[in-house]
């Protein structure tokens, strides 16, 4: 009953990571398309781009990316000290994470209304809403760790496609995960599809309120799958 409890329970919350997966997606899509080519989920691309951008290429804003460096920095540092001291009970997923969650959902719609008030983003602002996004992410990609689903990560997948090739059966493995892998890989790519698909035809605003329904969802699921996780711990205790 426990295996399966503890089967079913990653599942859960795999789903939940995936749509999370996703919206980090729509969000880097917009923030690369929309926001002066710089990502707030991926990390690797901006340390990339400040490289660039100090050999004097164009286009390159360094001042941009190296703003999404320290913002997703400090609000990893801000994600995992809130919900350390949560962390370690019966239920893998502190109550913490998912008021991290919250925030996170609310400052999506927050900065989506303010871009949509504003209309055209000076400099200024446009700096701005970079970081908060890149905070954002980085407080939620520490958040969710305590799912310890390593594979998925939310912001990058780098390490799952590695993982994906690594356990592979044409590199004499045996296939572990590779639907959730895969999966991981697939749901960024739509997610970034969709956000510029719609930054496309209606805009930079509208992308990321379509990002904060993805990420709204994906918590959504997170409670989910935590009721469902603290019911098998309850069980487990009593039987």
């Amino acid at each position: 009953m426990a295996a399966s409890a503890q089967t079913w329970a990653e599942r859960e919350y795999g789903l939940a990571l995936l749509v999370l997966t996703a919206a980090t997606g729509a969000v880097d899509g917009v923030s690369y398309l929309a926001l002066d080519r710089v990502f707030t989920g991926n990390m690797t691309g901006n340390v990339l781009f400040v490289g660039f951008g100090l050999t004097g290429v164009d286009d390159i804003p360094v001042v941009n990316n190296l703003v999404a460096l320290l913002t997703f920095l400090l609000g990893a540092a801000l994600g995992s000290r809130l919900t350390r001291r949560d962390a370690g009970g019966p239920v893998r997923l502190p109550r913490s994470s998912l008021v991290v969650q919250l925030v996170v959902v609310v400052g999506m719609f927050a900065l989506a209304g303010v871009w949509l008030g504003v209309g055209r983003l000076g400099t200024t602002v446009m700096i701005v809403i970079t970081g908060l996004l890149a905070l954002l992410l980085g407080a939620q990609a520490a958040a969710v760790r305590h799912t310890a689903i390593r594979d998925l990560s939310t912001v990058v997948v780098t390490m799952t496609m590695v993982n994906l090739a690594a356990d592979s059966r044409l590199a004499g493995g045996a296939g572990a995960a590779w639907f959730r892998r895969v999966g991981a890989v697939v749901t960024m790519g739509l997610g970034a599809l969709a956000a510029a698909a719609v930054i496309r035809w209606l805009g930079g605003p509208y992308a990321l309120l379509l990002a904060g329904l993805l990420m709204g969802l994906g918590t959504l699921l997170l409670v989910r799958a935590r009721r469902a996780d603290a019911g098998y711990a309850e069980a487990a205790t009593t039987a």
